[in-house]
Order: C-alpha cells, then structure tokens, then sequence
C-alpha cells in the first residue's frame, strides 16, 4: 500500500471512531462483524474498478467503526445489577487516582475492583460487574486512605447525571472515562491480600510520588500549581484559581499535555544530541546520533508522562510527540498533514474514547490550526512575530470549536497567553523539573527550590490574577460570524498578498470593536410557544417562550464550589437557543434548589423584572450593583400573546416552601402549565380557592402540573389531585436521592385519577407544545446518545414508584 493510500485508510479508519458517537442506537456486535466481512470480501474482487482512493477508504472507515463499537459494547456490558442499587455491597481492589478533597467534607477517587463478594453477584449471567467505580467518602478531615489496596463497604449506583440539549453532561464524562458505577463508601480496610500487578504497582508509586511532592513543596506560597505542573496533580487547586485560569483562557496551562511533553522532547532532544556528538563524534553515524537522541526524547517524555498520572491528555500528547519525533529522525519530506493524520490515528487505536474528550478536539485543532499557518511557509519569522502569529491564529482557530463545546473564548486569553505560554516554557518548567531532580538528590537543597519556584511562579500568577480583574468586552457573535472570523484571521496569516492582509486586518478589527460593544440584541423568536422543563436534578427550572418572549420558573440548585444548574445547565442552554434577554426571572422562594445561581443568571442575561414570593430574602441574595427590580408574587399578565398568566401567593405570615410563588399559564382552552413551587398540603387549598374565584369552571382540555416539592409526601393532598385531575404531573427530582422524591404515596394519588407521569430523572429535560390542540411532549431520553439511552442503562431501568 501507498504512503497516500495508507494516509487514507488511516483518516477513513479516524472517521469511523469518531461517527460511531454520533448514533443513538449502538449496532449489535454480530452486524459490526457482517458488515466488516462483507465490505472486506465483497468489495477486494472488484477494487480495481473502483477510485483509487475508496477502496482504502471504504475499508478503513468500516474498520474504524468496528473497533469503537468492540470497546463501546466492552464498556458497556459493565453492569450494576438493579438489585444491587442503594444496597451495601463489598469489593476489593485498589485506589487507581489520586484523592482528592470533595464537597461536605470528603474524598473522591476512582477505585479498580478486582472482586465482588457475594454469592448472588456470581451468578449474573448477561452482564460483568463493573471494573471501575467512581467513589465519595465523607466525613474525612485529610485526603489519606489507609492503604492502596483495600476492601470497602460501598452503597452504588449506576452512571448518571443530569440530561439537556447543551451544557455539560456527567453521564458523558463517566462513560468516557469507563466509571460504570458511582457511590459512596461506609467503610474502609485494608486488603493485603489483592494482587497488585503493572497497574497497580503503578498506581500505588503515582500516590507515593504525590504524597512526596505535597511533604516536601507544602510550605511553598504556590504548593497547589506545583503539584500541578509537575505531577499533574490539580486536586489542591481551590476555585479561586479556577476562576483566574478559566477567565485567562490557560486552564491548559496545568493540565500535562502537549505542551509540556513538547517542552520535555525538546529539552532532552538538544541535551542528548550535543552530548553525543560530543564524546563521540567521529566514532558514531549520524543515523545512530538521530536515532539514540530519538530513543533518550522518548524515554524522558513517557517518564514525564508516568510523573504526570499518565491521564488521557497526556497519553494523547505522547502519542503526537513520538509521531513528529519519529518523522524528524527519518527526515522524510512529507507533508506535515501526513504526520498529524497518522498521529489521528494511532490516539483513536490506542484511545476509541478519545473524540468524546472535549481536549481531544481542542488539541488536534490547534495542531491543525499551527500547521495551517506555519507549514510550507517560505520565509522564517521571528520569534516575537512567530508567538503573536500563533497567538493569534490559535485564539481565532479555536473560538468556533470553542462554541460548539458550549465554551466561550475569553478576550483576555490574547494577552495572558502571549506572555504565559512562554515564561511557562522556558522558565517555569525548566525551574520545576530542575528543582525537583535537585530536592530528590539533594534533599538540604529544599528551602533554595522552594526559594526560585515561588519566584518565578509568583511573576505570572500576579500576571494572570492583573489580566483575570481587568474589564474585558465579551464578544458576541452568532455562529456564521464567528466561523467567518476564525476563517478571514486564517487566511490573513497564510495568504502572502500584501494588499488582502491589511484589507482582511481592518474587516477584524472593525468587526471585533462592533462585537465588544454592548449588545441590546434581543431573543430569537419561536415560531410556537413552548415550555421548557430543565433537568437541573433535586431542584427546579422551567422556561416559557413565545415569540421572543421569556420566563424563567426558578434556577435549580447550586452547592457553593461544587455545582450550579445556572452556570452547568440554564446559561448554556439558553444560549444555544439564542436567548440573550429574561423578560420575568420567577424565584419561587429563596431555597437553594430554587433559587441558587442567581446571581449567575442576572450576570449572563439581561433580566427584565424578578417576581418572588420572598421578596426580601431574594434581595439578600443579590450582588451589590445588581440593576434589576424585585416584585411580589401577586397580578395577571399576557405573556407573549400567547399564554394567560396568574401569579397567586398565600397571604399570611409565611417563609420557605409555603411562601413559593404560584404560577398558571394558561395557553387559550387548550392546556394549563401549573408551576407549585415547594407548597405543602396546607397551602394547596388556598391556591384552588384563589383559581376558582379568579376563573370560574375553567376546564382546559389538558393540565400539566409540575408536582408541589419534587412529589414529597407533604404536598400534593388527594382535595388538590382530584380537584385539579391533571392530565399529566411532571416530577423534578434527583435520581436515587436521599429525599426519596417522589414520595409512593403521591404517585399513587396521580395515577388513581389518570394522570401520566414524568420525572426528570428519567426522562432528563422536557419539551411542551400545543398542536392541533394537543399537548406533545419530547423527552431529552430519546434523542440522547446510546451509553445514556441504551437497554439496562439508568434511564431504561429507571421507574416512578
């Protein structure tokens, strides 16, 4: 086979990974193999009748395709038995990452069973038990476990996670990373008796490193990005750094990828050439030079690797380097595409996950983007111009991958990235690795390393923290103008016409001053009016929309630090459905899976007015230099001319759940939306007095109402259920919750009067919408990716009791 046609076949084979993740329905395994014997057999007697470049590429597609489905049915076929759900159950095996502090006081980490006791488990015929788990231990004050090797008493569940059109998605990030169960541990001890090979030994000398890394650099001002940089350690990294590195764009700058081992290959490349040529340069060849310098790059980059944890980004940036470095020793001149293709395609053989990686697409995109620019270049640049060259290119490159990820590119990023990347790669680094060595040989030479790392690391944490606090424009652009962009800042670095580039130059910036300013664009209309319930778990969020009219019904819950159904599932959904202004912001009541990540919203989106039954408390909760009204819940409204609103609010001394503003939307005769909040059975009847009194014998043709408090047994009285008969009762509860939510008491009461069911947790995000006088219903199950949908998975088996 040809140098191009084996170039071929290996992008043909990149393709089928990466469209297998694109189905909803996994094929079985027995047409995956037909199909691959048919297109091998059938097609190689007649190839030479065909194209010379589909065959290679009809066979390595196929094949591509093959192989992700082999390892996605591997995945999968890892099962937690139902009957083992919210139930003890007793494993051993050995801690696989290194802990790290969690919210409410625990530790995180991934656990690699090597085996499950009890005699029912042994006899699960149609599915392996679960390989990995992702665990939770509360109530440690350290992130220390007593051992690597342990037998715990854990309490699991299967993977799942909130589910929405946008934003992110846990079951996704589960899946990807092989955890086939999630739970929490009650007890631990430690397991001589599990046999620790390869990957266990290798897992238990990472921790041991960590652990030697944390004794020896505790006492540095920047302990936590050290940890980071050279053992690829992010777990001491608090949300204030977070927060610097997200809005400076260099969260990569921390996370070991191609980058550093480019840095790693670099330095030991130039070492161990000059050092050969040196002692023996009129002994030894050139071909050995290049090639022992080939072996010293590789075997310092997959030891640096080892240092790092080995994670998926740096076994992706290992693949890259071992590629360029092997096409450089044979000096061959191919084009450089050939090289990032070939790299495409061993990270895909090595990794079929890999295009579920949000760094995967990141990286082979700025690859791509610095190859655009710089390969068959004639002239050479400086070094000035280079890094602004690529500055440049890589920020425009990057921004429409960025945006389809649901991440938006932060303008500072320009300037922090200019100066970060490389006083990261020529001082920070070379500082760490060389301090490193010399404490580990020379342990008196502590308090000198700790000395030059705080120094160099201080000059650009003060840098990031000056860029993160100045007042940036956001530029806002729909999809179409910034792929345009990303497109002409290309073409201005590769087209050599001078006249284009000062042309293209001026319709940037131009374009980039009119994006920066502030924009009073208002929300992309729908032609029918819909409602929206979100899938936020134990808390609650619906939207309305008519016509280019909003109204969002509560933000979900937020946990300080740990997670926001504001930043994780409203803001980019709403963005993605071009919302850009909330006409009414409804807080239901001032509990935190209601009302928690306001100040997010009100910071995102431009809001008109806030109704709430707890005005005051609301108010608390705002931001200083917060510009938006708060009103009681109490008025009639149009909304949209489209839906009849009533906001009704129990009067009388109340707080918390029966102080919730109640919502009705009523769409004509054809369907009422009843919005409860956390009411109790005690309140329900005021409500139903105050709807008969305000519309007598209003019957609509149907009823949905969001269940009062997620189903608890406090709400939802059998006087509300059968006055109201709903025709459908939607639950927004989390899955498998402490709370129980719904309560079997209440989804019987529904059920006796003929009400269909949902709940969020199953179906993930609902979509409402009156056609031919009709409610239709979508629910976000349906159209999710087969590990979230498939038989047996969480959603499958999930029921309302």
């Amino acid at each position: 086979m040809s140098g191009r046609s084996t170039v071929l076949s290996v992008f043909a084979f990149s393709c089928g990974v990466i469209l297998l993740y694109r189905l909803a329905v996994l094929p079985a395994q027995v047409w995956l193999c037909l199909a691959t014997v048919a297109a091998i057999f059938l097609l190689f007697p007649v190839r030479r009748m065909l194209p010379e470049a589909c065959w290679p590429l009809i066979i390595g597609f196929t094949l591509g395709a093959f192989w992700a489905a082999l390892w996605a049915h591997e995945r999968l076929d890892q099962r937690l038995p139902d009957g083992l759900e919210g139930e003890k159950a007793n494993v051993s095996g050995y801690v696989c990452s290194l802990p790290a502090a969690g919210s409410f006081n625990s530790i995180r980490f991934s656990f690699c069973v090597t085996r499950w006791y009890g005699v029912s488990l042994t006899q699960q015929a149609n599915s392996s038990l679960p390989k990995t788990l992702r665990l939770a231990w509360y109530g440690l004050s350290e992130t220390r476990l007593p051992d690597h090797r342990l037998r715990l008493e854990v309490v699991l569940k299967k993977p799942h996670g909130a589910l929405n059109p946008a934003g992110f998605r846990y079951e996704d990030w589960l899946f990807r990373k092989g955890y086939r169960a999630t739970g929490s541990v009650r007890s631990a001890a430690s397991d001589p008796s599990v046999s620790c090979a390869l990957e266990c030994q290798y897992h238990r000398f990472h921790m041991q490193l960590a652990d030697w890394v944390d004794e020896q650099f505790v006492k540095s001002s920047y302990h936590p990005l050290i940890a980071s940089l050279l053992i690829g350690n992010r777990g001491h990294l608090s949300s204030e750094h977070w927060d610097v590195l997200k809005a400076t764009g260099t969260i990569h700058l921390v996370a070991i990828s191609g980058l550093h081992l480019g840095l790693v290959a670099l330095g030991a490349g130039l070492i161990a050439r000059r050092f050969l040529l040196v002692i023996s340069s009129y002994r030894l060849s050139e071909r050995f030079v290049r090639l022992a310098a080939f072996g010293v790059v590789l075997s310092c980059c997959l030891l640096y690797a080892l240092a790092a944890g080995f994670t998926v980004p740096t076994r992706r940036a290992l693949i890259m380097v071992a590629v360029g470095s092997w096409v450089l020793l044979k000096a061959r001149h191919e084009p450089a595409w050939h090289s990032l293709v070939i790299a495409l395609g061993l990270v895909l053989l090595l990794d079929p996950f890999a295009p579920l990686d949000q760094g995967f697409w990141l990286s082979f995109g700025a690859v791509s983007v610095l190859l655009c620019v710089f390969a068959g270049r004639l002239g050479g640049t400086g070094w000035l111009t280079g890094l602004l060259l690529a500055q440049g290119a890589v920020f425009a490159g990057l921004w429409p991958l960025l945006e389809l990820v649901g991440q938006g590119q932060p303008v500072a990023g320009l300037l922090a990235n200019i100066f970060a990347i490389p006083w990261v790669s020529l001082v920070v680094m070379p500082v760490l690795v060389v301090s490193g060595i010399l404490v580990a040989l020379f342990p008196p030479a502590l308090d000198l390393a700790i000395a030059l790392m705080d120094a160099v690391l201080g000059i650009i944490w003060g840098f990031l923290g000056w860029v993160a606090h100045m007042k940036w424009p956001d530029l806002n652009g729909n999809t179409i103008e910034i792929g345009g962009f990303a497109v002409l800042v290309l073409l201005i670095a590769t087209v050599p016409i001078r006249a284009f580039q000062a042309v293209g130059l001026v319709v940037v910036l131009s374009w980039a001053a009119a994006a920066g300013l502030p924009s009073d664009a208002g929300n992309s209309r729908v032609a029918e009016p819909e409602v929206r319930v979100w899938d936020v778990g134990q808390g609650l969020s619906a939207m309305l929309r008519a016509g280019d009219e909003v109204l969002l019904y509560d933000t979900g819950p937020e946990v300080k630090g740990v997670f926001s159904a504001a930043e994780s599932v409203l803001i980019p959904n709403l963005k993605a459905l071009g919302v850009n202004r909330i006409d009414t912001l409804v807080i239901s009541h001032a509990d935190s899976d209601h009302s928690g990540g306001l100040n997010r919203v009100l910071e995102a989106f431009e809001v008109g007015r806030i109704v709430t039954g707890e005005p005051a408390a609301v108010r608390e909760k705002l931001e200083q230099g917060a510009a938006v009204s708060v009103h009681g819940c109490a008025g009639k409204s149009l909304f949209g001319n489209e839906f009849s609103l009533f906001y009704w609010q129990a009067t009388g001394d109340f707080k918390g759940n029966d102080a919730s503003c109640v919502l009705s939307a009523r769409q004509g005769q054809a369907a009422e939306w009843l919005f409860s909040g956390d009411i109790s059975s005690r309140i329900e009847p005021l409500y139903l007095e105050a709807a008969e009194a305000d519309t007598p014998d209003f019957k609509p043709r149907e009823r949905i109402i969001l269940a009062p408090h997620h189903g608890s047994k406090t709400s939802s009285s059998e006087v509300w259920v059968n006055e109201l008969n709903p025709s459908l009762v939607i639950y927004t509860a989390g899955y498998r919750h402490r709370y129980g939510h719904p309560h079997k008491d209440v989804t019987a009461r529904y059920r006796s009067v003929g009400a269909r069911a949902l709940n969020t947790a199953c179906s993930g995000s609902l979509i409402m919408k009156v056609a031919d006088g009709i409610v239709e219903t979508t629910e976000a199950r349906h159209k999710a990716p087969f590990w979230i949908s498939g038989r047996g998975l969480a959603r499958d088996r999930c029921k309302i009791p």
